[in-house]
């Protein structure tokens, strides 16, 4: 619940900048939602290159188990792969 709290409050103060500067949102929430995945798509470019770095090797198999849980709100099964989250299994998750 925290990060909901903190994104909430985060958009607010965003909000409240926009209003004091006298200027609209930037961008259509379409257009906005494609902007929030390339954030997360984006944040996954640092571990990848820090394991390339690291002489580690980037694997298909690392990037589904590390990265496409952050990207897609998936949580990663045990042998390293993902369940894709649809709103069936949404809806199941907040029964239990």
């Amino acid at each position: 619940m925290k990060v909901y709290l903190v994104s909430l409050a985060a958009g607010v103060l965003v909000g409240i900048i926009y209003a004091l500067m006298q200027v609209r949102s930037p961008a259509p929430p379409a257009i906005a939602l494609i902007g929030l995945l390339g954030m997360l798509i984006g944040e996954q470019v640092v571990p990848t290159v820090k394991r390339m770095v690291a002489g580690e090797p980037v694997t298909a198999a690392w990037f589904r188990s590390e990265c496409v849980p952050k990207i897609t709100g998936a949580p990663p099964k045990a042998d390293g792969t993902t369940e894709p989250v649809t709103l069936a299994a949404r809806g199941k998750e907040s029964e239990q």
